[in-house]
C-alpha cells in the first residue's frame, strides 16, 4: 500500500479564494473590511517570516493588514497598552500576537488582555471555553485546519477512532474538542503513554502533534489509517552539504507512506492551512462584531 498524499497547500489555496469571496461580499453588502492585526517584539528570524507571510496573505483576500513590529526592549506595559488599543479600534476584528515574546514579557498576561472577540488565534480562556461548550466562534487554527482536512478526505468522521498524540493547549487539547463533536471516540496520548505503539495502532486516525521529529513509524499505525502530521521539526541533512537541514515531521514519513491510507506531508500538509484558518477567523469574529452570522464553510 502507498498512502495517498493529502495536498494542504492545494487545500489552503482553495480555502483562501472562498475567503476572498466572503470578504469581497462583507465589503458589498454590509461596508464592512475585516482587519487582521498582527503584533511581533524582537527579532526571532522565524516569528518574522512568518508573520511577513501572514500579512500578504492577510492582503491578498482584500481584508485590512496591520502589522506592528516592536523592538525587542519594548516593555510589558508598552505591549498591553498597544493590546488595548487595537482592542478598542473599528478597524481591527482580529488580534495575533506572535509568540514567542521575550523573556520579560509574560505570555499569558498579554494573551489574557486580547478581547475574546478578536482572538482569532483562540488562546484566551473565553475561547477555549466556549470551544469546550460548543459556543459560536473561531476554532484554534491549526487544528481547524486538520479538521477540515480530514473532512475533505474521509466525509463522516462519526465513530471513528482517533488518537492524538500531543496533549499541548496549541494543538492536543483542542483537536480533541473538535473530534469530540466529530462524534470520534477520542484518545489523548503523549510521550509518556504506556504501551504508545499500540494505542497508536488501533486508530483509524492519527494526529501527530508531539514536537519530536519521526518519532511515530510506519509500523505504529493501523492499515490504511488517515495520518494528520502536524510536526515542523529541522534536523540535519548531510547529504545536501555540511551544515544543511531539512524539515521533517512527527512521523517518519517514508515508512509510514507504506502503511496508511492517507497522510500529509511535512512541508506542504498542515502547514498552509495554519495561516489559511487565521485568515478565515477573521471573517468569523469580523462578522459576529457586527451581528452577522458567520460563513459555514469557514468554521463549524
Amino acid at each position: 500500500m502507498t498512502a495517498k498524499i493529502i495536498d494542504g497547500k492545494a487545500y489552503a489555496e482553495g480555502l483562501r479564494g472562498r475567503i476572498a469571496g466572503h470578504v469581497a461580499r462583507l465589503q458589498r453588502e454590509h461596508g464592512i473590511t475585516p482587519g487582521l492585526a498582527v503584533v511581533i517584539v524582537g527579532e526571532d528570524p522565524g516569528s518574522q517570516v512568518y508573520v511577513t507571510n501572514k500579512a500578504k496573505q492577510t492582503a491578498e483576500v482584500g481584508m485590512l493588514s496591520e502589522k506592528y513590529e516592536l523592538p525587542a526592549e519594548t516593555s510589558e506595559a508598552e505591549l498591553l497598552e498597544l493590546v488595548e488599543r487595537l482592542n478598542k479600534s473599528d478597524r481591527v476584528h482580529g488580534i495575533l500576537v506572535q509568540l514567542p515574546l521575550p523573556d520579560h514579557i509574560d505570555p499569558n498576561k498579554v494573551i489574557d488582555a486580547i478581547s475574546p472577540d478578536k482572538d482569532v488565534d483562540c488562546f484566551t480562556p473565553a475561547s477555549v471555553g466556549k470551544l469546550t461548550i460548543g459556543l459560536p466562534g473561531p476554532v484554534s487554527c491549526t487544528p481547524l485546519g486538520c479538521l477540515m482536512l480530514l473532512r475533505d478526505q474521509l466525509g463522516s468522521l462519526s465513530g471513528i477512532d482517533a488518537v492524538i498524540v500531543g496533549r499541548s493547549n496549541l494543538v492536543g487539547k483542542p483537536m480533541a474538542q473538535l473530534l469530540l463533536r466529530e462524534n470520534c471516540t477520542v484518545t489523548v496520548a503523549h510521550s509518556r503513554t504506556r504501551n504508545l505503539p499500540d494505542v497508536v495502532r488501533r486508530a483509524d486516525i492519527v494526529i501527530a502533534a508531539v514536537g519530536r521529529p519521526q518519532m511515530i513509524k510506519g509500523d505504529w499505525l493501523k492499515p490504511g489509517a488517515t495520518v494528520i502530521d502536524v510536526g515542523i521539526n529541522r534536523v540535519p541533512a548531510p547529504e545536501k552539504g555540511e551544515g544543511k537541514t531539512r524539515l521533517v515531521g512527527d512521523v517518519e514519513f517514508e515508512s509510514a507512506v507504506e502503511v496508511a491510507g492517507a497522510i500529509t506531508p511535512v512541508p506542504g500538509g498542515v502547514g498552509p492551512m495554519t495561516i489559511a484558518c487565521l485568515l478565515a477567523n477573521t471573517v468569523t469574529t469580523a462578522s459576529l462584531i457586527n451581528g452577522l452570522t458567520p460563513p459555514k464553510d469557514l468554521t463549524l
